[in-house]
């Protein structure tokens, strides 16, 4: 456990442990999006899904933004830009299921990753401050 606390102190260390279970998270939403199980589709709180066709679509965009999570990790000094659009989609993303849950239907699994995403918006955000100041303090 101390090896673990150690490993998340530093900024840059903690940025790249929530990218990576960022895309880890999305590399599983994605999958399942795109195997579409019907039990495990209907224990989220989803209809039997007559055209399955955009779930997988969805499916398909968390894999590639997962590869995108997976990038800006292994190397977060030279993939600002892409970290800023990492945390614009994370908000997107909570903005769109939040909306959809209040004006759309209300299922429970879409309350609840609106949530998650707002949380990983937050954490990436916050971890990104906390590296890009570390790393400014160095270069002073």
């Amino acid at each position: 456990m101390n090896a673990f606390l150690e490993y998340i102190t530093g900024p840059r260390k903690r940025l790249i442990l929530i990218l990576m279970l960022t895309a880890i998270h999305s590399f599983f939403v994605g999958l399942g999006l795109i195997i579409q199980l019907p039990d495990l589709m209907i224990l989220f709180g989803f209809d039997h899904i007559q055209q399955p066709f955009f779930p997988a679509q969805g499916g398909v965009f968390h894999i590639i933004m997962a590869a995108a999570y997976f990038i800006a990790a292994r190397k977060p000094e030279s993939n600002s830009p892409l970290i800023a659009f990492i945390i614009g989609v994370k908000i997107t993303a909570a903005l769109f299921l939040f909306l959809y849950f209040v004006f759309i239907q209300k299922i429970w699994m879409i309350l609840f990753s609106g949530l998650g995403d707002g949380i990983m918006a937050i954490l990436i955000l916050t971890a990104y401050r906390s590296f890009t100041n570390s790393s400014s303090k160095k270069n002073e």
